[in-house]
């Protein structure tokens, strides 16, 4: 290996031995401590309920200002995606709107209008020059009016550990995955687009094939203008190639200095699970030996879900959460979502590996891959590497009146979802329970209990948020959600007979039905929501809980366009009453979420079109090729345009 990736390395692992050698010394407490620290000058707010009474006794003394004003109340904005609720501040989903509108307005003002600039913005952010045809590219995006052609950093996040990697290591990385057991290849061959191989198990092409038809009839259209390509594809709707963090890191850093390895100077990969795919200093890789086995490193699946937070800023007891409680008291944050993309890294939130069908699935987690393998997937997620590619899997033009009535014309106030058992086998000795579409349903139909709400019937944009309210699942769920697995269920025969006793049977609904809801939940499957696309289409407001990053998650806006809801639904509450409402409608915000479908919408049918998906899998295209390329440096576009 060249001695200045080792170099570019280095500083990292130093760092990673002192953090993980002080974690040794101090033991598990140390997270806790950690959990626990709180800012001195925000105290507790009052107990909601729990049986352990807070002391204020010591409590520091409250200093008032001299000036005439107190600071402005501001939340706390976390690195991990989430905004921490301040009470004294203003309800957070004002504050969230008006920055998110701000920075998709001024992503959309700085839009390149010329190739000159975009060949400028593509070197500013990647460090090096176009791929070859990206002049041929531009003029495509140009001739169907494709909007945001700067923003494609998700093909950087897919490709660029392969600069890392040797052009033949790629190669016959590429060339076995052809004979390997579910997969299939694409490829040009005289400028024509077409199914050169595929590797599946008898009888069952018809149900396989069906994602690589879409692919060729995306891409016919622009075979003519593409280069040579080989691309292997898997058929499946969920990732299968588990990064490994050290293999990763070691490629990224000598991609950041020109090198290339071969896979003999890759480190070994680890053997966590999961945990394989974080890094040393990760929260998901410093939990306590509660949640991990000490012998081997991987993740406990039978402990407890460890909680959503590290170091609540404003915290709150509750009696209501979905975590149970463990010895030390860990206090609560109320939470949003500020930078969805970050929040579905389970590195960083860890309790997506106990709450998520995708990982909870696989236990404990499969052995990550010992080099990056470039294989194309129509899903992926933070911790794998399949490169993402924009499938035309559920898309659509447009709705039919009779199935998208006006908004004003949606007389349901709940908020609905019908769906499938997905996510997870349900079947004896798999914890379906822990799946995120039966938690849904739990969530939605229990009467049981209470949850915590922001709430305030009189809260405005100037007024304090305060601290959660208890409110009874048997006054809210009812009126507020209509929500249930419909169709023929996916189980063991005995599992199934568990499930009915647990889930209440819904009926189907036809789409002219279910256009007469104002808001709407959109959640994943066994992989990325294929169901998307329709809902944000529609003139409801969609509430999205997912953990997979899209080939548009760099084009579309939160809170301008969607509702993001985390996981384990702990905000869904928050924000669904924020919009329409108690059970009685009181303190609704109606004009805001009217105006995020309207925006949604307007979204999918302007950055969402059938040339949209070309736009981006031409540019993956040209990406792909230059780098699997042994003449890399020969395929770069360094032209520019006569554009004025």
């Amino acid at each position: 290996m060249v001695m200045s990736a080792k170099l570019a390395r280095y500083a990292k692992f130093v760092l990673a031995i002192v953090v993980l050698w002080v974690i040794s010394i101090h033991g598990p407490s140390l997270f806790f401590r950690l959990s626990l620290s709180l800012d001195e000058q925000v105290p507790l707010a009052p107990s909601l309920g729990s049986h352990h009474d807070l002391d204020y006794s010591h409590d520091p003394p409250r200093i008032e200002q001299e000036s005439e004003s107190k600071p402005k109340a501001e939340h706390h904005y976390r690195d991990d995606g989430l905004v921490e609720v301040n009470p004294e501040a203003s309800h957070p989903i004002f504050e969230l709107i008006q920055k998110a509108e701000k920075e998709w307005e001024e992503k959309k003002q700085q839009a390149s209008t010329s190739l000159d600039e975009a060949i400028r913005e593509y070197r500013r952010r990647y460090g090096r020059y176009p791929p070859k045809g990206f002049d041929k590219w531009w003029d495509y995006v140009k001739l169907h009016d494709v909007q945001l052609p700067d923003e494609y950093d998700r093909i950087h996040h897919d490709i660029e550990h392969f600069w890392g990697m040797t052009p033949s290591d790629l190669a016959e990385i590429v060339k076995g995955l052809e004979s390997e057991k579910d997969s299939y290849t694409i490829a040009n061959p005289k400028n024509l687009v077409s199914i050169v191989a595929h590797a599946f198990e008898d009888g069952r092409y018809d149900q396989l094939i069906f994602g690589a038809e879409g692919v060729v009839d995306l891409l016919s259209e622009i075979e003519k203008e593409l280069p040579p390509f080989r691309i292997n594809f898997t058929p499946h709707d969920n990732p299968n190639r588990l990064t490994d963090y050290e293999v990763k890191d070691t490629l990224l850093a000598a991609a950041g200095v020109g090198e290339r390895l071969n896979l003999n100077d890759l480190p070994s990969p680890s053997s966590l699970g999961w945990l394989s795919s974080c890094s040393p200093m990760s929260r998901a890789r410093t939990l306590p030996d509660m949640f991990i086995q000490p012998h081997n490193q991987h993740i406990r699946v039978e402990a407890p879900v460890p909680p959503s937070v590290d170091s609540p800023k404003f915290p709150y007891e509750s009696s209501a959460s979905r975590y149970p409680s463990f010895p030390p008291e860990t206090p609560r944050s109320k939470t949003f979502i500020y930078n969805h993309p970050k929040t579905m890294d389970p590195c960083a939130h860890p309790a997506l590996f106990w709450t998520h069908g995708l990982f909870v699935s696989h236990n404990t987690g499969p052995a990550p891959q010992p080099y990056m393998v470039p294989q194309f997937s129509a899903c992926t997620t933070e911790i794998h590497h399949n490169i993402n590619f924009p499938t035309s899997y559920g898309w659509i033009e447009d709705l039919p009146p009779s199935e998208n009535p006006p908004w004003e014309d949606r007389e349901d106030e709940r908020l609905m979802w019908r769906g499938s058992d997905t996510g997870i086998w349900h079947g004896n000795g798999v914890k379906w329970g822990s799946n995120h579409r039966d938690w849904l349903i739990r969530w939605a139909t229990g009467v049981h209990g209470v949850v915590d709400v922001l709430f305030d019937s009189a809260v405005n944009e100037t007024s304090q948020v305060g601290v959660p309210k208890q409110m009874r699942k048997a006054l809210l769920n009812p009126s507020m959600v209509d929500m249930g697995f419909a169709g023929e269920m996916q189980c063991e025969p005995e599992v199934c007979r568990k499930m009915e006793e647990i889930y209440p049977e819904t009926r189907r609904m036809s789409r002219e039905e279910a256009g007469n809801y104002k808001y709407v939940m959109d959640l994943d499957g066994n992989g990325w929501s294929g169901r998307f696309k329709r809902l944000i289409t529609s003139n409801a407001l969609v509430f999205k809980s997912t953990v997979f990053p899209e080939w548009y998650t760099a084009r579309i806006q939160p809170w301008v366009h969607y509702v993001p809801v985390q996981v384990d639904l702990s905000d869904l509450y928050d924000s669904l009453i924020f919009f329409r409402g108690d059970p009685n409608g009181e303190g609704a915000h109606e004009e805001l979420a009217k105006k995020i479908a309207t925006e949604g919408r307007e979204w999918s049918r302007t950055f969402w079109r059938r040339e949209d998906l070309i736009a981006y899998f031409y540019r993956l295209i040209l990406e792909y090729v230059r780098v699997m390329s042994p003449g890399r440096e020969e395929m770069n576009y360094e032209g520019g345009s006569n554009e004025s």
